[in-house]
């Protein structure tokens, strides 16, 4: 995440579950996937490449993404990630937890603290 005052860094696990659903979305390479979660959060999250390549490099190894030699829009070649099965169960899974959480956190900011005298 950009070091910006507007912007927040991250829970653990947070970069990976919206890789993982944008990967849902279509298979994109680098760079599409940085500007995807820009444009579809209204530029609210901003990833930087120093933690999206090591983030896709520890899903491959899970086994959770797979990837193969492309083309770039401008001719260049690169690297296109394509979401496995293995995946799309471990993005379910991590969703009903970010869910379950959220939940929590929502119940706790629910809580109106009495006024002090």
């Amino acid at each position: 995440m950009a070091k910006n005052p507007k912007h927040r860094d991250l829970f653990p696990g947070a970069l990976e579950i919206m890789i993982l659903q944008s990967l849902r979305v279509r298979p994109m390479h680098g760079y599409a996937l940085v500007k995807h979660i820009k444009e579809v959060s209204n530029d609210l999250l901003q990833v930087e490449e120093g933690s999206l390549y090591p983030a896709l490099q520890r899903m491959l190894r899970e086994g959770w993404l797979e990837s193969e030699t492309g083309t770039s829009s401008k001719g260049r070649p690169t690297r296109v990630y394509r979401l496995t099965d293995a995946g799309v169960r471990h993005l379910e899974k991590e969703v009903v937890s970010f869910e379950r959480m959220f939940a929590g956190i929502t119940r706790v900011l629910a809580v109106v603290a009495p006024l002090e005298a």
